[in-house]
């Protein structure tokens, strides 16, 4: 069966300021939009190979009509020898009777006539049979062909699908293998839904209502540019968590949401300075306190709240390409 996981990536934003209100509800918009169309691509191919299973079911259908047909020709053929035996028959019964009497003779004439017409009748019957059969194998040709076609671009969906779910489980090592020096420090590596969650802590990014980043933090994002640096078909979405406390620092930060939209744009312009990174693949969101891991009532749980999540995910032109030549 065909894995099921299917997305398209986010388009990427100017991250040189402040995520505004508006900005982050359309890419809220585009991200719901994206996790349908991915619902929607596994439907397409379910269907898909429904439609597969009918056509080979038409198929042998219409292979079982095609042996009837054929038993039917073989009966008419046999009729067909049988009635010229007996205008041979009769023929030879003619000429014998003909010179017995002028009555016999009509007799015979007209029997001859009617096997004669019979035999005609059965000569069309045979012809029409024989141009059915042709347009029936030619139907069966093309059902095969169509088929065939349909099977081949599955198989290379299929394909294409467990190669991104490979480069996905790739990635995930390569990413936990460059920060193994800070797992269990704040830092978690995760796939799921079709895609990589790195899960950063503020306690190793950020101060206490600051969105610069601190040195180990700094150290950690490189190393994980590094890697990202080596994917260019990974778009990079980065998003600002807080718990729901609510912001009291100085400034011209509004509160929680503008925070969390700092940090994001802190992570991304250290991502930025690595030149292997296409800007284009970078998105930047703030999501407040609205997207918490763990409910806000324990001193330990908001910690988990307060976090950096770089979520990574596979571009799926091809997939999306490959599933339009299947309809």
């Amino acid at each position: 069966m065909m894995k099921k996981v299917l997305l398209l990536c986010l388009a990427g934003i100017t991250l040189s300021s402040c995520v505004s209100k508006k900005v982050f509800e359309d890419l809220e918009s585009k991200y719901a939009r994206l996790r349908k169309e991915n619902r929607t691509l596994s439907s397409d191919l379910a269907s898909a190979k429904k439609e597969v299973a009918k056509l080979t079911a038409d198929y042998e259908a219409a292979t079982e009509e095609l042996n009837t047909t054929k038993s039917s020709l073989t009966k008419y053929k046999t009729d067909y020898e049988s009635t010229k035996a007996q205008l041979a028959a009769l023929q030879t019964s003619y000429d014998a009777l003909e010179a017995n009497s002028s009555a016999s003779i009509a007799a015979n004439s007209k029997k001859n006539r009617e096997l004669l017409a019979e035999l005609e009748v059965k000569q069309a019957a045979l012809a029409a049979n024989k141009e059915a059969l042709e347009v029936e194998r030619k139907r069966l040709e093309k059902l095969q062909k169509d088929l065939a076609d349909r099977s081949k671009r599955i198989d290379e969906l299929e394909a294409v699908i467990a190669a991104k779910d490979a480069n996905l489980r790739n990635l995930k090592e390569a990413i936990s293998k460059a920060l193994t020096d800070f797992e269990g420090k704040g830092l978690t590596v995760e796939q799921r839904d079709g895609k990589v969650y790195v899960s950063l802590e503020n306690k190793l990014l950020f101060d206490s209502g600051s969105w610069t980043v601190g040195a180990n933090g700094r150290t950690a994002v490189q190393q994980l540019g590094n890697v990202l640096g080596d994917n260019p078909d990974i778009a990079v979405l980065i998003e600002g968590h807080t718990d729901d406390v609510p912001y009291s620092g100085s400034g011209n930060l509004k509160g929680n949401w503008d925070l969390s939209a700092k940090r994001a744009t802190a992570i991304v312009n250290i991502l930025r300075e690595n030149k292997q990174i296409d800007p284009k693949n970078l998105t930047a969101a703030g999501r407040g306190e609205y997207a918490p891991v763990a409910p806000n009532d324990t001193a330990e749980n908001k910690a988990k709240n307060r976090r950096i999540e770089v979520i990574l995910t596979p571009k799926l032109d091809e997939v999306t390409a490959l599933l339009q030549d299947i309809d």
